[in-house]
């Protein structure tokens, strides 16, 4: 048995269901027999773009405001790195803002 990570990823509301795809098709989400498990809320995402950025959304130098989605799932341990390389891939900013940490308990 390998262990479980949670995986959190913030992403505009516009582009949740393609990186829900994409993520789940590389592992994200297995719980038992079912795949692609996660659980969506929404909110905003606040940022401002730095020098050398170039932001899909907003301006350099100006606070910006988007509607996001958080995603939150499971991730076998072995599947993480792939996972991750999906999200950066099928994600539209530049830096995406994720975070994983283990789950202790679940299998």
């Amino acid at each position: 048995m390998t262990r479980l990570h949670a995986l959190v990823v913030y992403v505009p509301t516009t582009h949740t269901g393609m990186l829900l795809s994409a993520i789940g098709d590389a592992g994200a989400g297995q719980i038992g027999d079912y795949s692609h498990c996660s659980f969506v809320t929404p909110g905003t995402g606040r940022f401002t773009p730095r020098p050398g950025a170039s932001p899909f959304i907003g301006e350099v130098g100006k606070s910006a405001t988007v509607n996001e989605d958080r995603i939150e799932c499971v991730v076998d341990e072995v599947l993480l790195d792939a996972v991750v390389r999906a999200l950066r891939v099928a994600h539209p900013y530049e830096e995406p803002a994720f975070m994983s940490w283990p789950v202790d308990g679940w299998r």
